[in-house]
């Protein structure tokens, strides 16, 4: 029977059913006595919106994590990030490679998929070079976390900060233990914390593909394409990010830091859209056009085959080539000396437009079952589809309607528009025959 059904099931199919599982799983046991603090079951809503946000790395909780849940809680919200965060497949080749299981066709697809890889050439080792990178980065930043905040709270409770804010971090959830929903805000101008996160966040979010091509060590002299824009367009979003908003908060929620605790959390706030969640500013007391440009870096993301969310760095740097080829009267796109296929312009197209589509119809819909501001509702919608966290204030007090269309958005936002769609759409048959060509006016 199982080997009909994972026959019959495309590797999308397999994905989205295999997070639904365990996002269901993990809403079971956080709904246990054990999981709270109070020790009483605890709403099955509140704890599938929980699982879900963590399964997803987001990090919007309609509870607070720290005061809440036990420390029972706490691991399995922690184990559903790990797990979230870095794929149930790539875990499941963890435990298939300790058990000393062949890992068959059908494995390395699903590899393929999670990882979203172009073929399948490689996926066992770039699964065990993921898992190896993982375990080394979360143990390494533990370590430097666990002897900052071992000052502050002890040498247990430092070390179990420090893990669980390693982990969180690296795969980009953004849930945290310091209680009353402040994140990272008594840290603001502290630097061990501030590089020690965004290090984590960023290195979670660039890609695993990237990481090993650039650890390689017989690496060639030539750099892949898809590397380079990763890593440029990652440095260039840090670098702007940086620069707007120390310009439109260095007199608003930094006025009261001093300049290199501004520069501290200008840095910090440019990195954690894309896409962790951690704040160390109050982001409700943003300006207007702060949270409207956190907006935009929530919606781009992270890269590719990484533990973040969003359309994706490559697809936006994708899609700003495609109009500078057309502005300047070439028929196709080229960086770096290379030529980009056509079908990868559509495939870009039709993430931004299955994105946009998204956000703008859940943002709609919230604004007609919540009472906030239109904008607070644009950067939830925003911040769940990117599998971001960021929020304004108002998850706590979303409706049951609103939190199971967040619930929704966040399960979209970490699955991807394409991978539901090819999920829900019928087998992809090649066309037999081509109709003539006719052209349309645009513009």
């Amino acid at each position: 029977m199982e080997k009909i059904i994972s026959w019959r099931l495309n590797p999308p199919q397999i994905l989205v059913l295999g997070f639904a599982a365990l996002i269901l799983a993990g809403a079971l046991l956080l709904s246990l006595p054990q999981a709270s603090r109070t020790g009483q079951y605890t709403n099955f809503l509140t704890a599938l919106f929980t699982a879900t946000s963590a399964v997803c790395v987001t990090g919007l909780v309609v509870v607070d994590t720290g005061t809440y849940w036990s420390t029972f809680g706490q691991g399995v919200i922690l184990l559903l990030i790990q797990i979230g965060g870095l794929g149930f497949m790539t875990m499941a080749t963890f435990f298939f490679i300790l058990m000393g299981r062949h890992i068959g066709l059908r494995e390395r697809l699903l590899i393929q998929e999670s990882l979203n890889q172009l073929s399948l050439a490689g996926v066992v080792r770039l699964a065990r070079a993921v898992l190896l990178f993982t375990f080394f980065t979360e143990g390494f930043f533990t370590c430097i976390l666990a002897l900052r905040w071992a000052f502050d709270y002890g040498w247990s409770t430092g070390w179990w900060f420090g893990l669980f804010h390693a982990v969180s971090a690296f795969n980009n959830a953004g849930f945290d233990l310091f209680g009353h929903f402040k994140s990272l805000t008594a840290y603001a101008s502290d630097a061990t914390v501030t590089f020690s996160i965004t290090t984590l966040i960023i290195l979670g979010g660039i890609g695993f593909a990237v990481v090993v091509e650039i650890f390689k060590k017989n690496r060639k002299r030539y750099i892949s394409v898809h590397t380079r824009l990763a890593l440029l367009t990652t440095l260039l979003l840090i670098g702007f990010g940086l620069f707007f908003f120390a310009l439109l908060e260095w007199q608003g929620v930094l006025a009261e830091l001093s300049w290199p605790g501004k520069l501290l959390a200008s840095y910090f706030q440019a990195v954690t859209p894309r896409t962790a969640g951690y704040n160390t500013v109050d982001i409700g007391q943003l300006r207007n056009a702060t949270q409207f440009f956190l907006i935009l870096l929530m919606f781009i993301g992270a890269s590719p085959g990484s533990t973040g969310g969003g359309i994706k760095t490559t697809t936006f740097s994708l899609l700003v080539l495609s109009v500078l080829s057309l502005v300047r009267g070439k028929e196709e796109v080229e960086i770096f000396r290379r030529r980009l296929p056509a079908w990868q312009v559509y495939k870009a197209l039709a993430i931004l437009f299955l994105a946009a589509i998204t956000i703008i119809t859940v943002t709609l819909i919230l604004s007609i079952t919540e009472q906030a501001d239109f904008l607070a509702l644009l950067f939830e919608t925003t911040s769940a589809f990117g599998t971001v966290g960021l929020s304004t204030g108002i998850t706590p007090h979303l409706s049951a309607p609103g939190r199971m269309l967040i619930i929704l958005t966040m399960f979209a936002g970490r699955l991807g528009p394409l991978t539901l769609a090819f999920a829900l759409a019928q087998r992809r048959q090649k066309a037999s025959l081509r109709y003539p060509e006719e052209k349309i006016m645009i513009g």
